[in-house]
This record gives structure tokens, sequence and C-alpha cells, in this order.
């Protein structure tokens, strides 16, 4: 869920605003993933936006003060969230520690990078949620560790019917600063799209992996 839709709608006209998310209906993207998209999304560019940077990084100390009070640490998953996790726990006042995609493959073999001990609660920052498997991938890591996962908290979610499907199985609790619809509005509302484009965006959305094939 967003955390409100003045804050989702805010967030969406940052992200539109400096191109962290370019919409492209008539010439889609093609993911890592070989999905066929009409929308690409980057939410590193808000770090080097600091008026950007420090309204998402008090917008996920209020949320997470809201849905998961009193975490004992705060962790980002690699690569794309370690910055954005670091600035909550500076924020918060909380150690921070960040989760590989998987094992080191030398060295101390770690997937679990800082100083965290078994029991203690984590509240997970992603940049970016689109199946979810590998966010819920790094909680399955932190549980694993013996960590009390309260919940993740994400700048942006597509909002996939199978990614919601999927936090709810893990029993994650996710809530995100802002989302696909709250995107695609203010967008309409800026022009960037036309409303002819909708039903492509939205027919996407529905079946994201077999779209445009």
């Amino acid at each position: 869920m967003i955390t409100n839709a003045e804050t989702a709608a805010k967030v969406a006209e940052f992200l539109l605003q400096i191109k962290a998310v370019k919409l492209q209906p008539s010439n889609p993207f093609t993911w890592a993933s070989g999905w066929n998209s009409p929308i690409y999304c980057d939410n590193r560019k808000t770090l080097s936006h600091p008026r950007i940077r420090t309204f998402i990084r008090q917008k996920f100390v209020e949320a997470i003060n809201a849905r998961f009070p009193k975490p004992d640490v705060i962790a980002g998953v690699a690569t794309g969230a370690i910055a954005q996790g670091v600035l909550v726990a500076e924020e918060m006042g909380l150690p921070f520690i960040y989760v590989r995609p998987e094992p080191k493959k030398h060295g101390l073999g770690n997937m679990i990078e800082g100083e965290y001990k078994s029991g203690q609660s984590v509240v997970v920052i992603e940049d970016l949620i689109s199946t979810g498997g590998s966010s819920l991938k790094a909680v399955e890591a932190l549980r694993d560790a013996g960590c009390e996962v309260k919940g993740m908290a994400a700048i942006f979610t597509y909002g996939f019917a199978d990614a919601e499907a999927n936090f709810r199985q893990a029993n994650v609790p996710l809530v995100t600063l802002s989302d696909y619809s709250a995107l695609i509005r203010q967008a309409m509302n800026e022009n960037l799209i036309a409303e002819s484009e909708l039903e492509t965006l939205e027919a996407w959305r529905k079946n994201p992996s077999t779209w445009g094939k």
C-alpha cells in the first residue's frame, strides 16, 4: 500500500521531473528479464537531487515510524537501495546493513554486510518493486540469519498482482511512497501521455511478461 495519496503524487511528480521514470508506450523498453515495457524506472537518479533525496528520506522515516515503529536496524537491498537505506538509518540514528543478491564469492562469503545480531528487528528499504523476487530474497536471507523483518518500505511499485501475492505469501508487509497508478495520473495531469495511451499502459501492467509479444 502507498503511504498516502499526497505523498504518492509528489513522489511521482519528482520522478517524472528528473526523468527517473520514462514512459514510452509507442517505443517500448526491453528489461533485463526480456520483458517489453512502456516504462523504465531508475530511482538512483533521485540521489543526485538534494531536495528530492531529502523528501524521499523524510517520507521513508515517516512511513517506518507509522507502520514499523522502533526497528533495531535498517537494511538496504543491494545495490539500488544501499544509499537510500543509509540516508534513512542516519536520519533515524540506527545501524545500517545491506543484503547482497547472493553470497560474496570470496573472503567471508557474506550475503549480509554489516553488524547485526540474531533476534534484532529490521526494516528493509528497497528502491523499486517489480515482481518482488529480489526483494523477498533479501528478506529470506535476513530471516535465515535470525532477524525479525518488520516490513519493507520502497520508493515505487509497479503494482503487479504477482508481486502483491508474493509479498502476502511471504508474510512481508509492504509500504511504498508511490505506485504505478499515481504515476500515470501525474503523467496525465502534466500532459506527458495521451488519454489514448492509457489502455496500453494498463494492459501492460495486467500481463507484463507477455505484453508486446
